[in-house]
């Protein structure tokens, strides 16, 4: 799929742009707090099931800071995947720093991971915007469900599929004086193209191409169903996890959870 890998030069291109010092200090969060890098309401979640002895692992970990602060929960051994070289060996870095001798982390296509892990894991989980670089949720959620063990979890924090609606305020149609204003289709199915770098990363900067894709509730729900999972628990919020900051209070769907377990 080239979308993917031309997401893939997209993202260790922007590492390579990062701003100074990024995730370089993720290792002393990780050794000084209890669940850095996870919000109130998926600590809540998180804090419900029991991690002892369990195989973990996080599909589009980035370099690896939430996985390594959910393993303080106690589990076994856990595994991050992700497609960027470069912040996979940020993660791998950061791993050692802290010591964290039964986590490691591998650079690959979430698609291409082989037989080697089937039936491998009690727990898959993804973070804020990691199903939008997947335009076919079918593909990914039956790459989980044939990653997990029977009964095992997927466990998805992620922006709510309303936020696409919303226009952020480097966009045209951004309106300050009225932000209840919708500029985008809630059913839009062309992919978002952007050539401006990952801003919680770099600097702006005119880059390579990063393709990424909406999907509704429906999509979402209807795709972990048809991958042999069963949606146990399903939460809605009003926090900004980090689209645009500018939208809470106003009563809008801005983040979820959604909790599916491997029948």
């Amino acid at each position: 799929m080239d979308y993917i890998f031309g997401n893939k030069k997209a993202w260790e291109e922007a590492f390579d742009h990062r701003y100074t010092n990024w995730g370089e200090d993720n290792y002393k969060i990780l050794l000084n707090e209890k669940l850095p890098f996870f919000s109130d309401d998926v600590i809540k979640e998180l804090t419900k099931i029991d991690f002892k002895g369990k195989t973990i692992a996080q599909f589009c970990c980035n370099n690896g800071r939430e996985l390594l602060s959910l393993m303080q929960l106690g589990a076994e051994y856990g595994i991050g995947f992700d497609i960027a070289e470069n912040i996979i060996l940020q993660a791998q870095e950061t791993a050692k720093k802290i010591g964290c001798r039964n986590c490691e982390f591998t650079a690959l296509n979430i698609l291409d991971i082989g037989s080697i892990y089937s039936n491998k894991f009690d727990f898959i989980f993804f973070t804020i915007g990691g199903i939008t670089w997947f335009k076919d949720l079918n593909l990914l959620f039956g790459k989980v469900s044939d990653c997990l063990k029977p009964d095992g979890i997927m466990f998805i924090n992620d922006f709510h599929p309303f936020v696409n609606m919303l226009p952020l305020p480097k966009e045209d149609s951004y309106d300050k004086a009225n932000l209840n204003k919708i500029a985008y289709s809630y059913f839009r199915t062309e992919p978002w193209i952007e050539n401006n770098g990952i801003s919680y990363i770099s600097p702006f900067y005119k880059s390579k191409t990063f393709t990424s894709y909406t999907h509704t509730l429906s999509d979402i729900f209807n795709c972990t169903i048809n991958a042999g999972m069963k949606i146990r628990a399903f939460y809605e919020y009003e926090k900004d996890v980090g689209i645009a900051g500018v939208y809470e209070d106003k009563g809008f769907p801005l983040s979820l959870i959604l909790i599916a377990e491997k029948t």
